[in-house]
């Protein structure tokens, strides 16, 4: 069976993670989100494991012992996350709801290494709203440049609907977006060790 959403015994808000990180040394936080997007701003001790990288090492992640927090940008990829790893048997997940957003709204303690770096939702917002803007312009000299403009507001509604976001998989690939590949062997290492690094 599919989950569409996560349980609400796995969704823990803001202060409850705080309060997780603070009683439980042996909870690991896994950041699913672009290296990029990690080096713009993460948990204090978490480790980054992209999300295209936790669908290849699934098995591996899920046989952690720690109990696991889950954190994205928004909690899409998170939730995302959670289906993969509860399907493979992985139990003692937990997903940040509202993602790191919401754990910066809350001012929960964060390290940015890289702090001219914009979250990828951001990044969507903007060049989707630049291809609305210039569709917009261009027709007023070629009318049927409007159905471009149109055609990036349909894609922004399915990417809604279907809770992908096929720009924003693009904008990942960019140079601007990489960071340090993930080293998923010593991420393995570093979450099985018993004190949290």
């Amino acid at each position: 069976m599919t989950m569409s959403a996560v349980p609400a015994a796995n969704a823990v808000s803001p202060t409850e993670l705080e309060h997780l990180i603070a009683l439980q040394p042996q909870l690991r936080i896994l950041d699913v989100r672009t290296p990029g997007e990690f080096q713009a701003g993460h948990i204090p001790g978490s480790f980054n494991v992209p999300l295209d990288t936790l669908g290849e090492h699934v098995q591996d992640l899920a046989d952690v012992d720690h109990p696991v927090a889950l954190i994205c940008q928004s909690g899409g990829r998170a939730t995302k996350a959670h289906e993969q790893l509860g399907a493979a048997g992985k139990h003692s997940l937990h997903v940040l709801t509202g993602g790191m957003g919401a754990w910066k709204a809350f001012g929960g303690e964060t390290i940015n290494t890289a702090p001219d770096r914009w979250a990828l939702d951001r990044q969507v917002r903007f060049v989707a709203g630049l291809l609305v803007l210039l569709g917009v312009v261009a027709a007023q000299f070629v009318a049927p440049l409007v159905w471009f403009a149109g055609a990036v507001g349909f894609g922004l509604a399915f990417s809604a609907v279907t809770d992908t976001c096929a720009m924003g998989m693009m904008l990942a690939r960019l140079p601007y977006n990489s960071g340090p590949k993930c080293n998923i062997d010593q991420v393995l290492i570093d979450l099985r060790d018993e004190v949290a690094a």
